[in-house]
């Protein structure tokens, strides 16, 4: 079969809303034609969300470096020996969030951190409460699937009953990090002391069940093969069919400076889109697809919004984990900036909300 019948098969689907195979994200992966890749992202996202590309007035708290995981691909981890190795108590936390509050009005905290080996479980529970007694207006979105199962062991409870807890302390939604890639002998490369894929799934499926909604994510551009990026899409795809709580997919391509993974190089930005696209595509029961500027800077973050993103992410402020590794993009943005990148794309700046919302105050 010829690629361009291939391409009018895949075309014929996306134009019939019919659901994309793996082997039609393979073979997509595989193209080199860009362009049209892009062209049915773009169609396929303007279906689903008109000429809006979404923004959140946010901060990122990373409340500590200190982690007893050693991830090949992180350079934010520190044992806690180092000199910037660090822990933000709760009312450093608090004092964070008042300052910025000041200057930006943001609607969102989102919080993680590595997972410290001394802090007491009460610690995640004080603070969510403090952060909403304090805030109530805002929404947490805190504490990925690995740190949510790193709290289930310290206290000795189910992963149910930390979401339980959390919730009920004022926990809004989780962040989609942590996901990595799902390959086993890839993760076995990279992070053998975090949690599996399936353990991934399994926490954000229960999270959904417990109704916190949360994100999910791929990191890319870590010697994965095509393969283990369609496997990975396929089984956030079909969690997504059975759960139905994911708000968003995010693709975080690798960050190598200061890592520990060999010969390590920048995704190129040919790829970054192209991941973007068939993210697009294929995730159809995805309603939103971000773009993170962190990683591939705003130039190629605004093409993006044309090959199948729709959400610009947020304002960020002061993003440490990507700049760790070599990020030498905004550590944030100011809504006026975010609102003049998004119409120089041809697009409408939408403000949201964690779930989306557009009519709040």
């Amino acid at each position: 079969m010829t690629e361009n019948k291939n391409f009018d098969l895949i075309k014929e689907k996306i134009y019939n809303n019919t659901r994309l195979s793996e082997s039609d994200a393979l073979f997509l992966f595989k193209s080199n034609d860009l362009i049209s890749i892009g062209e049915l992202a773009g169609h396929k996202n303007d279906t689903i969300n008109g000429n809006k590309v979404y923004y959140i007035v946010n901060i990122h708290i990373n409340y500590t470096n200190i982690c007893v995981n050693r991830c090949a691909f992180c350079a934010f981890y520190r044992n806690g020996k180092e000199p910037d190795a660090y822990l933000m108590n709760i009312e450093q936390i608090i004092e964070y969030i008042e300052k910025h509050k000041k200057t930006n009005n943001f609607k969102e905290v989102h919080i993680v951190g590595g997972l410290h080996p001394s802090i007491p479980y009460g610690f995640y529970l004080k603070m969510i409460n403090r952060i909403k007694s304090e805030f109530p207006s805002l929404s947490i979105q805190a504490f990925t699937a690995v740190e949510i199962d790193y709290l289930s062991k310290i206290s000795g409870s189910s992963v149910k009953d930390v979401l339980r807890d959390l919730r009920e302390n004022g926990l809004d939604s989780l962040p989609g990090g942590g996901a990595e890639i799902f390959e086993p002998s890839i993760r076995k490369k990279l992070c053998p002391q975090k949690i599996s894929g399936k353990r991934w799934i399994s926490i954000h499926k229960t999270a959904h069940e417990s109704g916190i909604p949360s994100n999910a994510s791929m990191l890319y551009g870590v010697k994965e093969s095509y393969e283990d990026r369609v496997s990975h899409l396929s089984e956030i795809r079909k969690a997504q069919d059975e759960s139905g709580g994911f708000q968003s997919f995010i693709p975080f391509a690798f960050q190598p400076k200061n890592t520990a993974v060999k010969k390590g190089n920048f995704t190129s930005g040919y790829d970054d889109l192209k991941v973007i696209a068939v993210s697009r595509l294929f995730l159809d029961n995805f309603k939103h697809v971000k773009t993170f500027f962190v990683n591939l800077g705003i130039n190629l973050a605004q093409v993006s919004l044309s090959f199948g993103a729709d959400d610009f992410d947020g304002t960020l402020t002061e993003e440490k984990i990507s700049h760790d590794a070599g990020s030498v993009n905004p550590v944030g943005l100011s809504v006026k900036n975010v609102k003049k990148i998004i119409r120089e794309a041809g697009k409408i700046p939408v403000e949201r909300d964690t779930l989306y919302n557009i009519n709040f105050n």
